[in-house]
């Protein structure tokens, strides 16, 4: 019995030992493999904070970038498996930090504000050049400048004429046998009346019987002497003009039309324009006429506005500022979306639309085909459908994010790896190698003057290079023109030695950039002349400087298809002359030249 009770405590006993080993090896185990999936999980949680510009960056906590200051924003896990595999998902968060907005896509009326520039001239159909109708000697100017008031009918000149003096003696003669022979004494009177003299001057004449040496000559019309052709002593011919006469009643206002704007700009179109030196008065017109030729020189097409001149406030020259609500011919409900929504690579314009899913909101890429622009935006010709919604703010965000994840975008249009951000190595441009890595450029003793005659052509540089910064290609070329210009005008004879020998060098490429950008109205093709020009336009500025003026030497490593770009600025503020609105602030200073 003593035996039975032993052996049932010993059984009891190694159970409950047994219950004890296993809940402490599994019951542990599981509860580490809990906390160890909890803290897998916490750390699967945690959100990677990069820079939109400079991808290499990567934090565990927002905050800014270390290279640029930017706001740093999330990178999201995207391995959602019910979107889109090159779609680029954005919790609200990141649209929020980021600063991504976005629109339906609409239809309209396509209307732009056409801005125009002119000048007032003289309605061309009431000039008249008043001439004499008697030849001789002018002996007196009764009207001896230009801008003086004469009324029809007023007498303006007087002229001594031998050959009327012979005419009138002739009339006396066929007077004294007009009653044998009238047809020779009407003969004479015709003659007189030929040279203008009226019915009752001759008759005056025929009364008095002596010939007059000399006759008024009158006004054929009111107006104002806009030109004076003759002095007192001159000779005239019948028929040659002494003055020139202009009726401003009615005025012309002639606004130029430029090339890109001229698709926009049709006769009826309503101008509301004004003048700069009669502030707080408009105007307004109607195209009348518009030339079918462009000039070749200026590329303009001059648009015709006939005004009513109410108390002669219009003056020839004045200068006037219209704009034109133009309507494109042919296009109805056509897709519009914001400059801001469009990205563009010269080649390659593409928008970002959003996407909404069960797992949140993506955007993916599409490539548009770019209509005519309307100010602050475009005509979408094919890529977009009305209803649609894109990212109109915070596209490059989102275009940085994508790059990041290998996904289509904006420089690589296929996914993959990608060079982003900015790369502030030295890189090479096609042949011309950078700045870094020429030998230095130093400065040389300048005569004052070739100094003088340099900021000259660095100041018509600045308004070239605002011309890039709002891609404009018509004005590129015109400032381009000024550029070449003032170039011209630099004096090369200032410089002695080695001086001028590196001077002719660099005005080589000076010239022959410059000459192709004023020849061209592809701002892309413009742009890769702008990049060789800067080159060696920094070598003159480095080696022989400004006159009392400081030049900032900027760098954009995404321009030129990411081989990088130099230019100048009289700011330190980024105005990127590469990409105009696309991509203003893109580059950096890299020197200061005083």
């Amino acid at each position: 019995m003593k035996t039975d009770n032993k052996t049932i405590i010993i059984v009891i006993s190694t159970l409950a030992v047994g219950l004890l080993l296993g809940w402490l090896i599994f019951g542990g185990s599981e509860s580490k493999a809990t906390d160890e999936h909890q803290h897998d999980t916490e750390v699967a949680g945690e959100t990677t904070w990069t820079c939109s510009m400079h991808p290499q960056i990567r934090q565990g906590e927002p905050g800014d970038c270390p290279i640029c200051g930017m706001d740093l924003i999330p990178l999201e896990d995207e391995d959602d498996s019910d979107i889109d595999p090159m779609a680029i998902s954005m919790s609200a968060t990141a649209m929020q930090l980021a600063s991504v907005s976005t629109a339906m896509v609409g239809s309209t009326d396509p209307v732009k504000l056409v801005r125009l520039n002119g000048k007032v001239q003289s309605d061309e159909r009431l000039v008249y050049s008043q001439s004499s109708h008697i030849p001789g000697r002018v002996e007196k100017l009764l009207v001896n400048f230009t801008g003086e008031f004469v009324k029809k009918g007023q007498v303006i000149a007087s002229v001594y004429s031998p050959d009327l003096v012979t005419a009138q003696e002739e009339l006396f003669e066929a007077q004294k046998i007009k009653e044998s022979q009238p047809q020779l004494f009407n003969s004479a009177k015709e003659k007189l009346k030929n040279w203008k003299l009226s019915e009752g001057q001759i008759e005056q004449l025929l009364q008095s019987g002596v010939a007059k040496e000399s006759f008024n000559v009158q006004a054929d019309v009111s107006g104002y002497v806009t030109k004076k052709m003759v002095n007192p002593g001159d000779y005239i011919r019948r028929g040659e003009a002494i003055y020139e006469i202009a009726d401003l009643s009615k005025v012309w206002v002639l606004f130029d039309v430029y090339e890109s704007d001229v698709p926009w700009v049709n006769k009826g179109d309503k101008v509301e324009f004004t003048m700069a030196s009669l502030p707080g008065e408009s105007f307004t017109g109607t195209i009348s006429f518009l030339d079918p030729v462009i000039d070749p020189k200026t590329r303009v097409a001059k648009a015709r506005v006939e005004v009513t001149n109410r108390g002669l406030k219009l003056k020839p020259e004045m200068f006037a500022s219209g704009t034109v609500e133009a309507k494109l011919p042919n296009q109805s409900n056509a897709v519009v979306v914001p400059k801001t929504a469009v990205m563009w690579t010269g080649k390659r314009s593409v928008v970002y639309v959003k996407n909404t899913t069960d797992q949140g909101v993506n955007f993916m890429m599409r490539n548009v085909t770019l209509g005519p622009a309307l100010g602050e935006s475009f005509i979408i010709e094919d890529g977009l459908q009305e209803g649609e919604e894109l990212a109109v703010h915070g596209t490059f965000s989102i275009d940085a994010a994508a790059q990041l994840a290998g996904k289509p975008s904006m420089m690589s249009p296929e996914g993959g790896a990608v060079m982003t951000g900015h790369n502030h190595g030295g890189t090479e441009m096609g042949t011309e190698t950078t700045v870094e890595k020429h030998s230095p450029v130093e400065s040389v003793e300048t005569d004052p003057a070739f100094r003088q005659q340099l900021t000259v052509v660095y100041e018509k540089y600045l308004k070239m290079k605002d011309a890039f910064v709002a891609s404009e290609a018509h004005q590129v070329m015109v400032a381009a023109q000024d550029v070449e210009k003032s170039l011209k005008n630099v004096d090369m004879g200032l410089l002695k030695g080695d001086a001028h020998m590196a001077w002719m060098d660099q005005l080589k490429t000076l010239e022959s950039t410059i000459n192709t950008i004023s020849k061209l109205m592809d701002i892309e093709k413009q742009r890769t002349e702008f990049a060789r020009f800067n080159l060696a336009f920094y070598k003159s500025l480095k080696m022989f400087g400004l006159a009392n003026t400081t030049a900032y030497f900027q760098y954009c490593p995404m321009a030129i298809e990411d081989k990088g770009a130099y230019w100048f600025s009289e700011t330190e503020e980024i105005r990127n002359p590469y990409f105009g609105d696309m991509m203003l602030g893109c580059g950096e200073t890299r020197e200061t030249l005083k």
